[in-house]
């Protein structure tokens, strides 16, 4: 229970400290710290269909965890999924968790390797040292030709096909 309420709470610190949050964003992110999940939902929701990844990764987590949104695992990877292709790490923190647990999507830890290696390359000194503990832990699972494989879909991710903008 700890570790969730210590990982939401992370979680809107780092989201919410995101650049691209402001204007309609920051909106839903007030009605979120406000509880009015519903109010968040109806107001991210559509900045998250349009594309914007700070809306998509509270809409993931709004559907990982039912807050405004009926709770959907597969709904939740999705948006987390399209957050982290544009290089938030917090949706590719959750979307490397979800991979370990098989939430929404097939359970891999070489996935869920890979995503928490992108996030925990560009962690904050905050959150790096338990981001760190949780890939590694997720490290374990894996044989060496896993955790190599994991290693290089990060690297390809990072040096290939990450957004522009993200150094």
């Amino acid at each position: 229970m700890w570790k969730r309420v210590w990982l939401s709470a992370l979680f809107f610190v780092m989201v919410a400290a995101h650049p691209a949050a402001a204007g309609p964003v920051q909106a839903g992110i007030a009605a979120y710290n406000a509880k009015d999940y519903q109010a968040a939902a109806r107001l991210l929701l559509p900045l998250a269909q349009h594309g914007n990844p700070v809306a998509q990764t509270y809409v993931g987590f709004m559907f990982h965890n039912g807050r405004g949104l009926p709770q959907n695992y597969v709904a939740a990877a999705d948006w987390y999924r399209r957050a982290s292709e544009q290089g938030v790490p917090v949706a590719q923190f959750n979307l490397g968790l979800m991979y370990d647990k098989g939430h929404g999507v097939p359970q891999d830890y070489v996935l869920a390797y890979k995503w928490l290696n992108v996030a925990t390359a560009r962690a904050t000194p905050a959150e790096r040292e338990y981001w760190v503990r949780i890939r590694d832990a997720i490290a374990t699972k894996l044989s060496l030709v896993q955790r190599t494989a994991g290693q290089d879909l990060a690297s390809e991710w990072f040096y290939v096909r990450r957004p522009p903008g993200i150094e």
